[in-house]
């Protein structure tokens, strides 16, 4: 009898594939993660399933997804962070749902379709490794504890996309040639700001501001905007302008000509350790600060409340809210969320709080 595995299937071609590729190991169990009424690709999901003779349950993860994801990504935004809800997502919604059905139906692994790998240590944890480079998920990962990471399977690890619509399409997938979606899934418009607005949560319009305080303009709410930015401002002057502060005290927008941008130094807050126990002692590393596939040789070092990221080469607008994720070439040592700030006295008023970052330390 061939071993159980729950895997998420989405309706996309990523884990359509995954599922066909694990039946030849294991009794796939197919799960459908609906986030209400914005779902999108339970007819796929469904179709695929029954294409392949695979038992298809459906979970409704809409209030999980409201706890854990949107009031975060929301309170998030109001106090000058710019949030990552899918690297939240993972630990505390998505593989949690997974691993409930995998213990109903007395599964011993489950699976998803991110381009990533595992490895097993000596001293018997579970690595999380990089998949192929044009795809690589593992910045999105990062916040996985152990306790996941030893149960999931990663099918695609040695794939990339064009790998997968390949073995798809020869396959017979019904759905090889389905287009991507690149949008956040409760947001399907990608208007994050439209969508905060529609919540009542969008912040009021304040002062674009210049470093030395002078007035540059008016801002449509600090909501709208994320450390770096230089598009959509509307500000004109006698050179291009970024987003270089975002201060929820003031409801104001500092713009620069991004010069300010650069920083040597990053403090990170609740690091989730992988590959290693915990940090003892400085160590070297390349980190990502973002999702983009740039990586930049540093030394961390453990400090009171976290972790002192320092780069050798200056790193452009390392974002409050976001990631950094730490890696040994391949392997994944930890990761951390960028830290900061300040919070709002009017958003305290309104009843919202800073977001808990926790996702389960290893």
């Amino acid at each position: 009898m061939k071993p159980k595995v729950v895997l998420g299937l989405s309706g996309g071609v990523d884990s359509a594939l995954c599922a066909r590729l694990l039946m030849e190991d294991y009794a796939v169990i197919a799960l459908y993660l609906s986030i209400g009424p914005d779902s999108a690709g339970e007819e796929d999901a469904r179709r695929v399933a029954g294409e392949l003779g695979i038992p298809f349950h459906v979970m409704d993860i809409s209030r999980a997804l409201e706890e854990h994801v949107k009031t975060p990504f929301a309170a998030d935004y109001l106090s000058g962070r710019t949030p990552l809800p899918c690297a939240r997502c993972n630990p505390l919604v998505k593989f949690p749902a997974l691993l409930a059905l995998a213990e109903a139906e007395g599964a011993d692994h489950i699976a998803t379709g991110h381009y990533a790998r595992t490895g097993r240590g000596k001293d018997g944890r579970t690595f999380l490794l990089k998949g192929l480079p044009a795809n690589d998920q593992s910045y999105m990962l990062a916040r996985l504890p152990q306790e996941i990471l030893q149960m999931v399977i990663f099918p695609l690890g040695d794939y990339d996309k064009s790998m997968v619509r390949e073995r798809a399409e020869a396959l017979g997938l019904p759905v090889a040639h389905k287009p991507d979606s690149m949008e956040i899934c409760f947001i399907p418009d990608d208007d994050y700001g439209k969508w905060l607005e529609a919540r009542g949560q969008g912040c009021p319009p304040g002062d674009f501001i210049a470093p030395d305080g002078a007035l540059l303009g008016r801002h449509k709410g600090i909501h709208r905007y994320t450390l770096g930015q230089g598009r959509g401002l509307g500000v004109s002057g006698p050179h291009r302008y970024y987003v270089s502060d975002i201060d929820p005290e003031s409801n104001t927008v500092t713009l620069s000509d991004g010069s300010d941008l650069f920083r040597e130094e990053v403090f990170c807050v609740e690091p989730n350790w992988i590959s290693v126990s915990g940090l003892e002692g400085p160590m070297e590393v390349t980190a990502r600060f973002r999702h983009a596939r740039t990586e930049t040789a540093c030394t961390i070092s453990p400090v009171e409340g976290g972790v002192l990221v320092k780069a050798h080469t200056p790193v452009r607008a390392p974002t409050p809210g976001q990631l950094a994720v730490f890696y040994d070439g391949d392997m994944v040592v930890g990761s951390g969320w960028i830290g900061r700030l300040k919070f709002s006295g009017e958003c305290r008023r309104a009843g919202l709080e800073p977001a808990p970052t926790k996702a389960g330390n290893a």
